[in-house]
């Protein structure tokens, strides 16, 4: 079975070099390494990335973290090699992230992240998701007759940039779990930024084609476009603001991001962008707040599969197409059969009509998150997939609740980027975050050596369908609807598997044909994560291109469905817990998995 593209096997061959790992290793090895320490974890990263191309796990005893990029894993796995916790190693990872990856996530966005605590065996999840300005209207979107604003004239500049959440997140986790000092988690994130890394053949590929649109803001254009040109492969970039943003971070915590110099400046460049000013205020940082939730789980199997609420809506609708499924035995139809896969793209096409009605931010919408779940509710939708072939139509349910539910479907884009990180750590913690900015390179606009980002478009640029509201609107500081999966599973309340993907709205997809492929068809976590994508959503079935995933075209044609053969580039990050640790890390991204 092809896993990956000719493009994308290239681009990780690259990143595999000897070159590439000794740079990884130089870059964050600990301050007085010998040459055996710094060679040994270059090895280390050289056999992490042959382990994800050969198909298979990294395995460990003690603990395990899978990230999107080598140096931003090295530096997780510092902290935890030094007896810090999932939280330590998670803002390191995200720092590093934020420089080295900076198209998918950063202090300028938000993040989702669910926490099993060892000690207690509760979970709990943080809602690090960016809020809408106070002075944002239901028609921010809208010109000046009332008609939605083209996607990229919305993203582009500060109209879309809604409070910046993660540089809280961070803060409030270490508060709640961490062990290690606060301003060492910064340290690997200052050193990358003030001396430089390489940047990545994905990264290099991403500026190029993005450039018309980075361009457009000077502070932008100079650090991804020097010269005008775009950075290439493999050239040394320097972030001296980064590394500045990082110190203070260091030393004042969130409170020197949410005020003075810093928040002043991101208010600035916002309400100046040229072309295309925002509305976010110093108020609106000043008010931000991180809010703790429960976590949404539903019955899969033996397993239970929990994640994030809403805002999000990714753990309800990965429930709903798992738990539309539970009746069905697709472990004895197994992987390569059409069948199965039409059962889970139907499933899926029906949880999404439930997700455009009914999902929103639940702190402005009443929304009927225990109904969307129950199991009676999802065997009766279940029923409808008893066909031989793909669903004519789909329609959102009728899900128990004490409201008139009264609205109408969303038609909001959600465009692929982000990143996730998976965390094990030695005290048994389980870590599972998904981070973004939204769109690839999030609003185009820079401050402070990162971007900001373009949140606000994930709102319904329409209010209204045929004078009906429409739930996931726009409203002063509601935080926009979002399909980000972190996701942990249980089996007997411990957990067995942590995982999650950017991707946009295929999010909910690729994390749930991967906990089929892990739970169903007998897949270890690297093979699940790089098994072909096929994923439905609003009708037509995506096939993962240049992959086996094409093969299905005639079979999934024959049952009805419309099939079209397309990129699908998630960057799920899975580790099983059980006898040990075991780490995935997708194929088609450069990240890596790596354990002790």
């Amino acid at each position: 079975m092809r896993h990956v593209s000719a493009l994308l096997l290239s681009t990780a061959l690259t990143i595999s070099t000897p070159g590439f790992a000794q740079e990884t290793a130089d870059a964050v090895a600990p301050e007085g390494a010998t040459e055996g320490q710094v060679q040994a974890m270059t090895d280390e990263v050289i056999a992490a990335l042959e382990a994800k191309l050969e198909g298979v796990p990294v395995t460990s005893e003690n603990w395990m973290i899978a990230a999107a990029n080598p140096l931003a894993v090295e530096a997780g796995a510092k902290v935890l090699r030094a007896g810090g916790s999932a939280a330590d190693a998670m803002v390191a990872v995200q720092v590093v992230l934020g420089l080295v990856e900076p198209q998918s996530s950063g202090l300028g966005g938000g993040a989702f992240l669910v926490w099993y605590d060892a000690a207690s065996g509760q979970m709990t999840t943080l809602d690090g998701r960016e809020t809408a300005p106070l002075a944002a209207t239901p028609t921010l979107f809208q010109d000046e007759n009332g008609e939605p604003l083209k996607f990229f004239d919305a993203v582009v500049g500060g109209l879309s940039v809604g409070t910046p959440g993660t540089p809280a997140l961070l803060e409030e986790a270490h508060r709640r779990w961490g062990r290690a000092s606060w301003p060492g988690l910064f340290a690997d994130g200052i050193r990358l930024a003030d001396e430089g890394f390489l940047v990545s053949p994905r990264l290099a590929s991403l500026v190029e084609n993005d450039a018309d649109r980075l361009s457009r803001f000077p502070e932008t254009a100079a650090y991804f476009l020097p010269d005008g040109q775009p950075l290439q492969q493999g050239q040394r970039l320097m972030n001296p603001d980064y590394a500045e943003t990082l110190r203070m971070l260091a030393s004042d915590g969130a409170a020197g991001f949410y005020g003075g110099e810093i928040a002043a400046d991101i208010v600035r460049t916002v309400r100046n962008a040229p072309g295309n000013p925002g509305v976010l205020a110093g108020v609106d940082l000043a008010l931000y707040q991180v809010i703790e939730r429960e976590p949404v789980c539903a019955d899969y199997r033996a397993y239970e599969v929990c994640g994030m609420g809403p805002p999000s809506s990714g753990a309800l609708t990965v429930g709903q197409i798992l738990g539309m499924l539970n009746s069905y035995d697709l472990a004895a139809m197994g992987a390569e059969s059409a069948e199965a896969w039409r059962l889970i793209g139907d499933a899926s096409r029906l949880a999404f009509a439930d997700r455009g009605r009914y999902m929103a931010d639940s702190d402005f919408i009443p929304m009927p998150t225990k109904g969307l779940v129950d199991p009676g509710y999802l065997s009766q939708r279940a029923a409808l997939l008893e066909s031989e072939v793909a669903l004519s139509e789909v329609a959102p349910g009728k899900p128990e609740f004490d409201h008139a539910l009264i609205w109408a479907d969303d038609v909001s884009l959600e465009l692929p980027s982000t990143s996730h990180i998976s965390i094990v750590d030695s005290y048994g913690n389980v870590l599972s975050m998904t981070t973004t900015i939204e769109n690839g390179f999030g609003s185009r606009l820079m401050t402070n050596g990162f971007l900001l980002n373009n949140e606000l478009t994930d709102f319904s640029f329409k209010t209204h369908s045929d004078g009906v509201p429409i739930a996931n609107r726009l409203e002063p500081g509601k935080r926009p609807r979002s399909s980000m999966s972190p996701t942990i599973v249980l089996k007997d309340g411990e957990p067995v598997l942590a995982i999650g993907s950017p991707g946009g709205s295929r999010i909910i997809g690729y994390v749930a044909k991967s906990i089929i492929a892990w739970a169903d068809w007998g897949m270890d976590v690297q093979q699940a994560v790089s098994l072909p994508h096929l994923v439905n959503r609003f009708g037509t079935y995506d096939v993962e291109a240049a992959t086996s995933a094409e093969g299905f075209t005639d079979a999934l044609a024959q049952l009805g469905f419309e099939v079209n053969a397309r990129d699908l580039t998630s960057g799920l990050h899975a580790i099983e817990i059980g006898d040990g640790l075991s780490g995935g890390a997708d194929p088609r991204r450069e990240g890596i998995a790596l354990g002790e």
